[in-house]
């Protein structure tokens, strides 16, 4: 029977660095909203998995009370920004952000 830490915490920080920094990475080179959108879940999906493998490491659950609230605010971040997005391009045609740089109009 495999031990369930047979997985070192590093791995798993190390794995939510590269998350983290592919979130990033979309965030700040990609041009269209929906890659934007889904870095910033990407980024916080990587900090959920930091919080949990410290909380599993350490046998706190705090880790895992702070990843449901990270996920609470990721479903209502996702609800309001899917309908701006949505809203965006019923009125622009488009989802790029250059095109889309002002509010106004």
């Amino acid at each position: 029977m495999p031990q369930l830490n047979a997985v070192p915490l590093s791995w798993y920080l190390i794995l939510s660095a590269i998350l983290f920094s592919l979130g990033v990475a979309g965030f700040l080179f990609r041009r269209n909203i929906i890659t934007v959108f889904m870095s910033i879940e990407l980024m916080l999906n990587a900090v959920n998995l930091s919080f949990v493998a410290f909380s599993h490491q350490l046998r706190q659950v705090d880790g895992q009370i702070f990843t449901f609230f990270v996920m609470v605010v990721a479903a209502a971040e996702a609800a309001v920004g899917l309908a701006i997005i949505l809203t965006v391009f019923k009125n622009r045609q488009t989802l790029s952000i250059d095109e889309v740089s002002s509010l106004k109009n």
